[in-house]
């Protein structure tokens, strides 16, 4: 007969879809992490969540005083209410070889007072979930690695028939990590931070172990801020898999529509490339208004440009975005690279996606998208891994980068992501008749008929206009072209 196994819910929404639901409940599993990496935290997330759920809980201590445990609550707002707490600080005397003990099993010669305590609490609460807090002082009390083994077996094996769920934290202080909890513990996480060259402190997780349940593997990024600890799932794009329409999203600019065969097609992204300052930013924030206008919904995320500054320029363009805004058709977040992670960054992208029912998003620029990352070998791939979920969501995605340089016809950008778009609007300055001026042209297309000319695009006198194909240069792209006799 096969048993129903049942879950028990982290308390961290994040962690909960990383373990398809939650810990199999009456298991013992081991969370490592170096001090700060947020394990006290996870663990009161554990039992809280318990509490609110009417169970019985219980947090041991073997080295955080009552006095540190009160502060972690009241830096988070926590009331730790209904959490039972045992504060059991080994005395000095406790590591004496003439002291150590094989803890929390029947079985043995002597157990001591300590140990005696703990069995007592357990058989009076009968908690559904334990904390123990940390295998540190386990570990030294034990004095040899066979005594450390055969103590947290004879753990396990007293829990086994309690019907409880333990957690045991580990802050991996010992000078060799060696794996004993590991092979004995039903599940392992591992907690991480580093600290980059710039930029705030990056934490991330991996789940190492998971007896008889899938789980999403890899590293996932988390933070820590008041009120607990949010981890921002690994996204996987095959698990977001459905049909989309293929409609057309216009800009409202005839000339730019022509030459994208419509305007933006839905389930696709769209790659808008150039120098600064040639209009990318704005023919992003046109197609945004135009949706808006139609009763869509739109997400912009802002790397390089403030907010502020994107509606000034916008209004002197008579294009009232703002008014999209405080409608609520078009969501803006201003991103700081040294700040968001780029699991955070990702999670915030599936929120406008599937509570916000964004039909266009925008990531201006992906040079500050570049800069977010703490590696820049795995944009590409996590950036494939983005756009994949977005077409498969339907949403048409408009993507940002900016060209080393102004004019020239070697123009580069630093991260090569044409080959990922499905469709490719390069604008570029020219030198023509003693000006400046902007050209655009559509230079790929999958799957779709797009104009094949070089438009010139300008933005003058509060205005947006596409102007007619540029049929009277050669070498337009170059950035200095020649002007050809007008045929007759």
């Amino acid at each position: 007969m096969r048993t129903t196994l049942t879950r028990a819910s982290t308390g961290v929404a994040g962690l909960d879809d990383i373990l398809n639901g939650g810990l199999l409940e009456n298991r013992l599993y081991l969370v490592e992490g170096m001090p700060g990496s947020g394990k006290t935290t996870f663990a009161f997330q554990f039992l809280l969540e318990g509490v609110a759920r009417g169970e019985s809980v219980l947090y041991v201590t073997l080295s955080e005083t009552e006095e540190e445990i009160s502060a972690v609550a009241a830096s988070h707002g926590w009331d730790l209410k209904g959490i039972s707490i045992r504060e059991l600080v080994p005395t000095a005397a406790a590591l004496q070889p003439s002291e150590q003990y094989t803890v929390f099993h029947p079985s043995e010669i002597e157990l001591s007072d300590t140990t005696k305590r703990i069995l007592t609490d357990v058989e009076e609460i009968k908690p559904t979930r334990i904390v123990f807090d940390s295998l540190s002082e386990l570990r030294l009390l034990a004095g040899n690695p066979l005594r450390y083994r055969r103590q947290i077996l004879a753990l396990k094996q007293y829990f086994a028939g309690r019907r409880c769920t333990v957690i045991l934290l580990d802050d991996l202080t010992a000078a060799e990590h060696d794996l004993q909890v590991q092979s004995i513990a039903h599940g392992a996480m591992l907690l991480e931070h580093t600290i980059p060259a710039f930029g705030s402190l990056r934490r991330r997780l991996s789940v190492t172990k998971y007896r008889g349940s899938d789980f999403r593997g890899g590293y996932h990024d988390y933070l820590i801020r008041r009120g607990g600890l949010e981890v921002f799932p690994r996204l996987i794009a095959a698990e977001h898999r459905g049909e989309s329409s293929r409609d057309r999203l216009p800009s409202g600019l005839t000339g730019l529509d022509s030459l994208m065969g419509g305007g933006l097609e839905r389930g696709t992204s769209t790659l808008i490339a150039g120098a600064a300052g040639t209009g990318k930013s704005t023919i992003s924030a046109l197609f945004c208004a135009n949706a808006a206008d139609a009763g869509m919904n739109s997400s912009m995320f802002l790397f390089d440009e403030s907010i502020n500054t994107l509606f000034s320029r916008m209004h002197g363009l008579h294009i009232d975005l703002k008014k999209h805004v405080d409608a609520g058709r078009v969501a803006i977040t201003q991103v700081d690279p040294a700040e968001l992670t780029p699991g955070e960054f990702i999670h915030r992208i599936r929120h406008a996606v599937e509570q916000q029912r964004a039909s266009i998003v925008v990531i201006d620029s992906l040079n500050g998208y570049l800069n977010s990352m703490p590696d820049e070998k795995f944009l590409i791939a996590q950036l494939h891994e983005l756009l994949s979920y977005l077409g498969q969501s339907g949403v048409a995605t408009v993507l940002v980068a900016a060209h080393h340089g102004l004019i020239s016809s070697q123009m580069a950008s630093p991260v090569d992501a044409s080959y990922l778009a499905d469709a490719v609007l390069l604008l570029r300055y020219f030198e023509a008749e003693g000006e400046v001026r902007q050209a655009l042209s559509v230079v790929k297309m999958r799957g779709g008929e797009h104009e094949r000319s070089i438009r010139e695009f300008v933005m003058r006198n509060g205005q947006v206009s596409v102007g007619d194909p540029l049929r009277n240069y050669r070498g337009v792209l170059t950035g200095v072209p020649e002007k050809r006799a007008a045929s007759s």
